[in-house]
């Protein structure tokens, strides 16, 4: 209007959930809150003398082959928990640094994250720090931990002494009727929330953020299911040489597809509890390979925390 003196501060707090109430009750609108773990008040509460330390743990970098490319962002979140309960009670220190990679950042890479050579110029992480939080923890967690951990304990031999977990395989997101696993994705599903994604330090705080959330369907909490579930002992199967013709069964089985860039073997493959392994073959066996020949299945067995190994 006219006239009308401009109001020198936005919307209140309260003005805001009003405003955020009103449009949720029409039903045609669903607000997103940016994760703000500074604000959250389920992470300001004193841990107990028996509490351990996980990392939630991120990386940016140059390519998909660990032997090849490089880190130029690391992203770490540490919190105390409770390892019988699984709860959740503070962040006790955070980690975000730069790495130069001695050579020019792919374009498709400084597209999708932002980071250009300018802002890795002449930068290096600090080993002392990230070295002592690998020495503080029990536990790294990362979203997508087969990719993540071959680069940093490559960068930082301290953590291939630690156990990993990952948020994408050791959740059976498919039972609670999530159809994308991406970290954006979960957190919308999960908790309305948003993040800057494919930053480093946004993405660990967004594993962190999704830690502290229940699952869709089940209503469990994610952190205790992720904890139950990474001591448990599975195998991954990778259906080589499938038939094409095959892969509508394969996917509607749960299989996905690897291309073997990031280390496996380049087919469909799927994650089961070890005790399932005979079932899964004798499935492959009756419904995906011609007369039941499943030599070409590869399967890597996996012990507590997502570290694979093949199977003898």
């Amino acid at each position: 209007m006219k006239g009308a003196k401009k109001r020198e501060s936005g919307m209140n707090a309260l003005e805001i959930e009003v405003a955020i109430a009103a449009l949720h009750s029409t039903g045609d609108y669903l607000v997103l809150r940016r994760l703000n773990l500074a604000r959250d008040p389920r992470l300001a509460r004193k841990a107990p003398e028996r509490c351990h330390v996980a990392l939630c743990l991120d990386t940016e970098t140059t390519g998909l082959d660990y032997r090849r490319d490089k880190v130029i962002e690391l992203g770490i979140v540490a919190f105390e928990f409770d390892p019988e309960t699984g709860e959740i009670f503070r962040i006790s220190e955070r980690y975000s640094g730069f790495e130069d990679p001695g050579f020019p950042i792919p374009a498709e890479v400084v597209e999708i994250t932002g980071i250009s050579d300018e802002m890795v110029r002449g930068q290096a992480f600090d080993d002392a720090s990230v070295n002592l939080l690998a020495q503080k923890s029990h536990l790294v967690i990362a979203h997508n931990a087969a990719f993540d951990r071959k680069f940093v304990e490559t960068r930082f031999p301290a953590f291939a002494k630690l156990p990993w977990a990952c948020t994408v395989s050791q959740i059976d997101w498919g039972a609670e009727r999530v159809s994308s696993r991406t970290l954006e994705y979960l957190l919308f599903k999960t908790a309305s929330l948003t993040i800057n994604a494919h930053r480093a330090l946004d993405d660990a705080e967004g594993v962190l953020g999704l830690l502290l959330e229940r699952l869709p369907v089940t209503g469990a909490p994610i952190f205790r299911t992720l904890l139950k579930r990474a001591h448990e002992v599975t195998s991954r199967l990778y259906a080589v040489s499938a038939p094409f013709d095959k892969k509508d069964l394969l996917k509607d089985r749960g299989y996905r597809w690897s291309d073997g860039s990031q280390g496996g073997s380049k087919a469909w493959w799927r994650d089961v509890p070890a005790e399932a392994e005979p079932e899964e073959l004798a499935y492959l066996s009756s419904e995906i390979y011609p007369r039941g020949n499943t030599s070409a299945v590869q399967i890597m067995r996996c012990d507590a925390y997502a570290r694979f190994s093949v199977r003898e």
